[in-house]
């Protein structure tokens, strides 16, 4: 049996165990010679990651609002990526960093959940969906993945749920979460105007304003706001679908020119009275 399985090895070299490979030869997230995202064994190899997702909890579920430009470095690689990914009825994950991670990784977890639904006979928790993808990542920490994700959902028995998970492992439960370049923009608006007793319409209105401001801001995130809501009675579905553009020169332009004709009409009013 030896003298076959070495001939077999030496004449079919696929046959071979796979060599271990030392983690520093995979790409690592560092920071190197002034550069982010640098590969630590080739620092030629740049990995600039542009996006903006984020989601938050609301008085009727949870909602997950996202942008669609996909960009490698200054180039925009695609405007219609699909950055929410379904994992059944009741739960999503959004998609930030390296699209083919979060995309098989994510999709793993699907099938994972559906496993999970078919031996216990009911439909996995958040949390636990959460805990699955955060040891599935831990195990390939320093091997190159990119990921930033946030994995939203309505429990059976708690409710609406939400929790950050990122290729360190790294895994947070929250009520309030954005992931991306463009996060910071996204941030400031859900900063000063997110309320967890809001109603479905304002959070709609809050998600696709926080996105299209950072979409405004941040030259990597772009293209079409898609807006999510899971609610308990229904499961997940989209409840927005716009261009940036159309939103910045119709709805928004229009309120801002109402606002800006309301303030000349009390300064004027103010103007008189004195």
């Amino acid at each position: 049996m030896r003298e076959i399985s070495l001939t077999s090895a030496t004449r079919f070299p696929l046959l071979k165990a796979p060599s271990m490979t030392k983690a520093s030869a995979f790409p690592k997230l560092t920071d190197k010679g002034g550069q982010r995202y640098v590969s630590e064994a080739n620092p030629a190899i740049k990995f600039s990651h542009g996006t903006t997702t984020l989601a938050f909890v609301f008085k009727g579920g949870v909602l997950v609002s996202v942008d669609s430009r996909a960009s490698m470095g200054s180039y925009i690689g695609s405007g219609t990526v699909k950055k929410v990914i379904p994992i059944h009825k009741y739960l999503i994950g959004t998609m930030a960093g390296g699209a083919a991670d979060c995309s098989f990784w994510e999709r793993n977890l699907a099938m994972q959940c559906r496993l999970h639904e078919l031996r216990e006979g009911k439909r996995i928790s958040v949390a636990a969906a959460s805990k699955l993808l955060g040891n599935v990542v831990f195990q390939y920490r320093g091997y190159g993945l990119s990921m930033g994700t946030m994995i939203a959902g309505m429990d059976e028995k708690k409710g609406p749920a939400l929790f950050y998970v990122d290729s360190d492992g790294t895994r947070l439960k929250g009520n309030l979460f954005s992931v991306g370049s463009g996060a910071t923009y996204a941030y400031g608006i859900l900063d000063n105007e997110y309320d967890p007793d809001m109603d479905e319409k304002a959070a709609v209105e809050l998600g696709k304003r926080a996105i299209y401001h950072a979409t405004h801001r941040d030259a990597y995130s772009g293209g079409t706001i898609n807006t999510f809501v899971i609610r308990e009675s229904t499961g997940y579905e989209q409840v927005f679908k716009g261009d940036m553009n159309e939103l910045h020169y119709g709805q928004y332009a229009e309120e801002a020119a109402a606002e800006a004709a309301a303030e000349a009409g009390d300064a004027k009013v103010s103007m008189d009275e004195s």
